[in-house]
């Protein structure tokens, strides 16, 4: 891939994380990655331009935009959507790279197809032509930072609550358990999609409202410490839940905002929500998924048995080095709420600690960092080791990050 001048240095590993929702990049000595849409947008009112990822800033009506996603149902599936945002990202609009020259650390989803990692290895490789490559999930690269900050670790479990699932993900030395990891189909895009049915039934339609609705989730939603009575309060007036939600008009402000209860002006041009129990009974559904047909575990429930499919003298550790992230572990409240559930189901001789990072959506890029560094045990696939071996030497190096354990 060639571009003009780069801002990072010749041999600096790139860090990836290609998250279904949003993408998490930049070189090892970056402070912070850059965070951008993983998507290719279109709006109603500019059906004949494509917006790349960061792009979509530029557009001026952000009402119903279409959305051309890589992944679907956590999988990349959609490769040439995903060429374009790398191709951008990579290019002089973000990065400004000359990839040839540089290392790659990328995340792939737990339990990846090995079709879907044989097509990643074989683009890198022959067509970014990065020089070395380690493929691993981003509840790995959290496994990483946390050791790294939590000195003599030897167990972690990560929580990794995402766009399309959420993983509990118990690690031995920093390697992956996969007979003791469980998904719970529930994630970020399914709680954007409840919010909309149940905003649309009882005030506005907003079910093609994605973007601006996902922004009100993100404004507004919180995890209940005590659901039922906060609930029942929502009927009282005035009660300290409900707040009005003012939507972007896209002239004036592009993002919407929560009124000041002491305001009392009508704006004529501008229109709003009343939220009150949908701000906590929309994140509620990582604790009870069955609440909306899903008959699957939550995530405290989940928790404890992922715990207990692992080796007996691994429990203590787990129980107290929990880490929380992802996009849903922004949610105010729900480490406490996570802490005080799991606190309940676990055995009383053992102490539960739950982490969540300053920074949820960035954790597992800084996890990346720590792997870059040269200290770290993880080994990539050299470029030389690629076109000697092929994907075999793939399978081999990357499989080395997953660590079994007898069933209990």
């Amino acid at each position: 891939m060639a571009c003009g001048g780069t801002y990072l240095a010749s041999m600096d590993t790139i860090i990836l994380d290609n998250g279904g929702y949003s993408l998490k990049v930049g070189g090892s000595p970056s402070d912070s990655p850059k965070v951008l849409p993983n998507c290719i947008t279109r709006s109603k009112t500019e059906r004949r331009k494509n917006f790349i990822s960061n792009q979509v800033d530029d557009c001026k009506d952000l009402s119903g935009l279409y959305y051309l996603l890589p992944f679907q149902k956590g999988y990349l599936v959609n490769w040439d959507t995903q060429r374009q945002i790398w191709d951008y990202v990579f290019g002089q609009n973000i990065l400004n790279i000359k990839t040839c020259n540089h290392s790659l650390i990328v995340t792939e989803p737990i339990f990846n197809f090995s079709s879907i990692q044989e097509n990643m290895d074989e683009i890198f490789f022959e067509d970014y032509k990065f020089q070395a490559l380690t493929r691993l999930p981003s509840s790995t690269l959290s496994s990483h930072n946390y050791s790294h900050t939590h000195s003599n670790t030897l167990c972690t479990l990560v929580v990794d609550s995402g766009y399309s699932f959420t993983h509990i993900v118990p690690h031995f030395r920093n390697k992956m358990i996969p007979n003791a990891t469980l998904r719970i189909d529930v994630g970020g895009k399914l709680l954007t999609n409840y919010l909309k049915e149940t905003v649309s039934y009882r005030q506005l339609h907003v079910l093609d409202e994605t973007y601006v609705m996902n922004q009100v989730k993100e404004d507004v939603c919180y995890v209940s410490g005590d659901f039922r009575k906060e609930m029942l309060s929502t009927h009282d007036r005035g009660n300290s839940i409900s707040c009005e939600y003012v939507l972007p008009n896209f002239s004036h402000h592009r993002r919407g905002y929560v009124k000041d209860r002491e305001d009392k002006t009508k704006n004529m041009d501008e229109q709003s929500l009343v939220l009150g129990v949908e701000r906590i009974a929309t994140p509620e559904i990582l604790f009870y998924p069955s609440d909306i047909g899903v008959e699957q575990m939550g995530i405290p429930e989940a928790i404890v048995h992922s715990i207990s499919l692992t080796p007996k003298e691994m429990h203590p550790h787990l129980y107290s080095n929990i880490v929380l992230m992802g996009g849903n572990a922004m949610f105010s409240g729900l480490k406490d709420r996570v802490e005080d559930e799991v606190r309940k189901l676990a055995p009383s001789d053992y102490t539960v600690c739950v982490t969540a990072g300053d920074d949820p959506i960035t954790y597992s890029w800084f996890g990346g960092r720590v792997v870059a560094d040269e200290t770290s045990d993880v080994e990539p696939v050299t470029s030389a080791e690629y076109k000697e071996f092929g994907q075999n030497i793939c399978l081999r190096k990357f499989g080395e990050q997953i660590t079994w354990c007898p069933d209990m």
